[in-house]
């Protein structure tokens, strides 16, 4: 089972947070400076590259990163460990460039910090991050635990429909045996709908296969099924 990240958890606690920083001054600050807020220092690169090497080792909680630096700059750091792990960043740069917002937007950053930092900024900065993600996972949960509703439902009523052609009844009686079928089977209906939408799409590929091959289809004869 794999353990849930600090940061999408509802109470605050210690965060593995992995340091990214070309300058040594900045990043021996870090190194030094997150242990004393409570935080476990996860890694620590010189380069973009270098950092999402770290990351696909063993995502961090957070990331810490400089805009500008070899190899890869931060963002494209960033943007490179979201393909693989969704994790919230804070950019470090000592210029202040508007066309890297949007940038930083689709990339997960969720606090920007300006050079030089200090230990007033980081504490707020650390805390906003992990509010603002814990926001955003919860709407994305919300989001898809919606969408997984609506296909649940849309499958119900295909197999609802599927059930009612089949065994000859209207489609409200057909809801009632899919239901009481899986009581009986003690399993989801959605779980029910969908073996019964499959056997359908069985059922019509046979169809379509004599349909081919010129054979005469029979309609099936309404049968009643006791559930």
């Amino acid at each position: 089972m794999t353990t849930p990240s600090p940061l999408s958890a509802g109470t605050p606690a210690p965060l593995r947070i992995a340091v990214a920083d070309d300058d040594p001054d900045v990043r021996t600050f870090l190194e030094q400076f997150l242990p004393r807020l409570g935080h476990q220092v996860h890694s620590v690169a010189k380069t973009g590259r270098e950092l999402v090497d770290h990351c696909r080792a063993g995502p961090p909680d957070l990331i810490i990163a400089d805009v500008k630096m070899p190899d890869m700059d931060g963002l494209e750091a960033v943007e490179a460990v979201n393909r693989f792990a969704a994790v919230p960043a804070i950019l470090v740069s000592g210029h202040a460039v508007p066309a890297w917002l949007e940038r930083a937007k689709r990339a997960g950053v969720m606090a920007y910090l300006m050079k030089p930092v200090t230990e007033h900024d980081l504490a707020p900065a650390i805390a906003l991050a992990r509010r603002h993600f814990e926001e955003l996972q919860a709407l994305r949960k919300e989001s898809a635990e919606l969408r997984q509703a609506l296909d649940d439902r849309k499958l119900i009523e295909r197999a609802k429909g599927s059930v009612g052609r089949r065994v000859g009844v209207r489609e409200d009686e057909a809801y009632r045996r899919m239901r009481t079928l899986a009581s009986n089977a003690n399993r989801k209906l959605v779980d029910v709908a969908k073996q019964i939408v499959g056997a359908e799409e069985v059922f019509h590929g046979l169809e379509e296969a004599d349909r081919r091959s010129g054979r005469p289809l029979d309609p099936p004869a309404p049968r009643r099924v006791n559930c």
